[in-house]
């Protein structure tokens, strides 16, 4: 067994023995753990902005406690363990990649071909579908417009495809949302709303071809 694998197991029997000992551990489910997960990931962001390898090591053990905190729960009533879950990405990645667990060449554009092998494996009817609603609605708008031009489908918002800086970009966003602050405007909320509109012509457009 080497070092790293001795760590983990050690690590999976602490978590196991936190659910039997500690009364706070022991009563949370995978809906009360939602707000912790989002918290460490937003730390591990803030940690790698930073560049601080301490910090990011730390968040980084943070974030794992929540896989495998979540593994553990699953794993009481039989349902998943924390090896189900790592057979299962493993798995993934190894069908995803071809071209390096196979003799497939290495295609063109790898974006657009994992996202093509996501829709297949998911029986997916848009290439919109799977995207989580609870991500920021910034964030779900360039996951939207990823995805789109990954599958072919024209993005169609004037100027969309003009090449534009990272700093025009973060200027023009702090000056709409100021702008939505001073009208009294909820900017998450409207672009939110925006997005749930093209989104729907988009599906339309998809099933109308």
């Amino acid at each position: 067994m080497t070092e790293s694998t001795a760590e983990l197991s050690r690590f999976i029997g602490v978590m196991a023995r936190l659910r039997r000992e500690c009364p706070w551990d022991a009563r949370q489910t995978h809906r009360s753990l939602v707000r912790y997960l989002v918290e460490e990931a937003c730390e591990v962001v803030d940690a790698i902005e930073a560049g601080d390898d301490t910090d990011l090591r730390e968040e980084l053990g943070d974030l794992l406690l929540q896989v495998v905190f979540h593994a553990t729960i699953a794993a009481e009533s039989d349902r998943f363990d924390l090896e189900d879950v790592a057979r299962g990405i493993a798995d993934k990645l190894i069908e995803r990649h071809p071209w390096v667990f196979g003799d497939a060449g290495v295609p063109d554009d790898l974006n657009a071909t994992w996202e093509a092998g996501k829709k297949a494996a998911k029986g997916r009817d848009s290439a919109i579908d799977g995207i989580p609603e609870s991500l920021s609605a910034l964030t779900r708008a360039a996951k939207v417009f990823s995805r789109m031009r990954s599958h072919g489908v024209p993005v169609d918002i004037p100027h969309a495809d003009e090449p534009v800086e990272a700093d025009e970009v973060g200027r023009q966003a702090l000056a709409l949302v100021a702008r939505a602050q001073a009208s009294g405007i909820d900017p998450e909320q409207a672009v939110r709303d925006a997005l749930r509109e093209f989104e729907t012509g988009v599906r339309r457009a998809e099933q109308a071809n």
